[in-house]
């Protein structure tokens, strides 16, 4: 036998050999382990576990960090952004969407707050005109018929057209006017009111205190009336004239006014709706006596069908029943609501 021919049986001899050592490794990793030369290069994985302790398999799992993500964080995320590059539109539609999708996130009651000081800066901007309408003042127009007709209150004409007090209307005079078809929700296990405008959020109160008998049932009522508490009684706003009686028994020409001097007008003008012929009911604050007695201790609002006011919470009314507000709050919900808006409680499951 020549060289040649042998060197040829040599290399089909390795060529076997490495093509059965393949098959047999293919075995044991795809079939099942043959151990020896195999073992070694690739370890059973049932041996590996079985040589560690349950113990420190256990520490191992529990050492594993699972990312906790929370959808509206990252959103909120982004919403900042957008906010620092003065994107406010994209911002505001990121934080409602936390708002709407994501309302148990963590970052959901920031979102709330933003988008709500958003939402009110328009409302009570006379710069933005999405909402409102001009009413050009006609021959015997009111400014009570012109609120009932836009369905609207007496404070907020007030406010978005500047006024300190009603007076009397000349015909061509231009007033702009807000319908409110605002829906309040209570959420009494949130200790939250808030008000939206059918399915769109507008902002959110919290509820300071809260107080009813028995629980509150899951149920839809409406406003049933405003009133004011002038001198320790309380009185509903007086319809039959335009005096600075006020419809709905608001009577603040700002939003966040707390001062009761800026109700008042001169001698005629009774800032808690009377006609005058209450002599106890003065414009100067006066009880007859010359004693001073605050023109209004307070204002409600009335729900149908319940035994239960939105009022303004004073550290002396907190065992009291009622749905109480910070008083800044309950002066903002006076400009933002009127009688008849639905009112609808709900309870949350957490």
């Amino acid at each position: 036998m020549s060289v040649w021919t042998f060197v040829k049986l040599l290399a089909a001899a390795a060529v076997c050999a490495v093509v059965a050592f393949t098959g047999m490794f293919a075995y044991h990793v795809a079939v099942r382990p043959l151990g020896g030369v195999f073992e070694s290069l690739i370890p059973n994985p049932t041996v590996v576990l079985g040589t560690q302790p349950d113990t420190d398999f256990a520490k191992m799992v529990d050492a594993a960090e699972m990312p906790d993500i929370d959808p509206g964080e990252k959103t909120f995320q982004k919403a900042h952004e957008l906010i620092a590059l003065g994107q406010l539109a994209e911002a505001r539609d990121k934080l409602t969407t936390i708002v709407n999708i994501f309302p148990t996130s963590s970052a959901a009651p920031i979102a709330r707050h933003i988008v709500g000081e958003m939402n009110l800066d328009e409302i009570f901007s006379t710069d933005h005109a999405a909402g409102k309408q001009t009413h050009l003042v006609k021959r015997g127009d009111s400014f009570l018929g012109i609120a009932t007709r836009y369905k609207t209150s007496l404070d907020l004409i007030m406010h978005l057209n500047g006024l300190q007090e009603l007076k009397n209307l000349q015909p061509g005079d231009e007033l702009i006017v807000m319908p409110l078809e605002f829906r309040l929700l209570i959420e009494p296990q949130r200790k939250a009111l808030s008000l939206w405008d059918g399915g769109r959020f507008i902002c959110e109160y919290p509820i300071r205190h809260l107080a009813a008998t028995g629980k509150l049932a899951n149920q839809r009522t409406t406003i049933l009336s405003k009133s004011g508490q002038p001198a320790g009684r309380r009185i509903k706003p007086k319809a039959k004239s335009d005096k600075p009686g006020r419809s709905d028994g608001a009577g603040k020409s700002d939003k966040l006014d707390k001062s009761d001097k800026s109700d008042k007008s001169d001698g005629s003008d009774k800032s808690d709706g009377s006609d005058g012929s209450d002599k106890s009911d003065r414009s100067d604050g006066s009880d007859g006596s010359g004693s001073k007695v605050p023109l209004f201790l307070g204002k409600t609002i009335q729900l149908a069908k319940l035994a239960l006011q939105i009022r303004a919470y004073v550290p002396e009314d907190a065992g009291s029943r009622g749905i109480l507000l910070s008083p800044p709050d309950l002066e903002e919900l006076f400009l933002l609501t009127r009688v008849g808006n639905i009112v609808e409680i709900r309870n949350t499951n957490r």
